[in-house]
């Protein structure tokens, strides 16, 4: 237990869990209105985004050669370091939901939390785990002014904005989950 909790430190895993719950908190508590119920649908995307972003520093360690030169097989930990990533931001969602108001669907949280951390984890493995950040949120900010999703290319670029069913979203949140996972997972962080 003392090497998870070793490992759990060189990631920065208390201090980004605390910036999840706090940024859940906090645009939870702004976005109230007199009825309880959010304001826009997009306020569950972006606080999943800044889940994923807070997350995604913890994507690489603090020395990147003690990293490589272990004598452990690190892909399946870089795949689940991502993973659980994916549920602690997805849960901390959900439960904050239950405060008031229920925007978010489960499908929903789900899909944009693994697509979010596969675009972070592809992040860690081309920019290095400071630079991790930049793909969800140039994503999500693209999101948020692109026009709405009427056609299946608006679809794939709107996809943690479009309604979980649509075939599209899912396919593209499952490929970025895919992809950026595996090339986390075999390659690492980037120096």
């Amino acid at each position: 237990m003392r090497w998870l909790t070793l490992y759990a430190r060189s990631r920065q895993v208390p201090a980004s869990l605390a910036a999840v719950v706090i940024s859940a908190m906090a645009v939870w508590a702004l976005t109230r209105d007199a009825t309880g119920e959010p304001a826009d649908l997009r306020l569950p995307a972006l606080v999943l985004a800044m889940g994923a972003m807070a997350a995604s520093i913890g994507l690489s360690g603090q020395d990147l050669a003690l990293d490589q030169t272990a004598a452990i097989r690190w892909a399946p930990r870089r795949a689940a370091h991502v993973l659980l990533c994916g549920v602690v931001v997805g849960t901390v969602l959900l439960a904050v939901q239950t405060l008031g108001g229920d925007p978010a669907t489960i499908a929903f949280v789900v899909r944009d939390c693994a697509g979010l951390m596969g675009l972070a984890a592809l992040g860690a493995a081309l920019s290095g785990g400071q630079y991790a950040w930049t793909l969800p949120f140039a994503w999500v900010a693209f999101s948020f002014f692109a026009p709405p999703a009427t056609s299946v290319p608006a679809q794939v670029a709107n996809w943690m904005l479009v309604p979980p069913g649509t075939t599209a979203g899912t396919w593209t949140a499952l490929v970025l989950t895919v992809v950026g996972t595996t090339a986390y997972a075999v390659a690492g962080p980037r120096r």
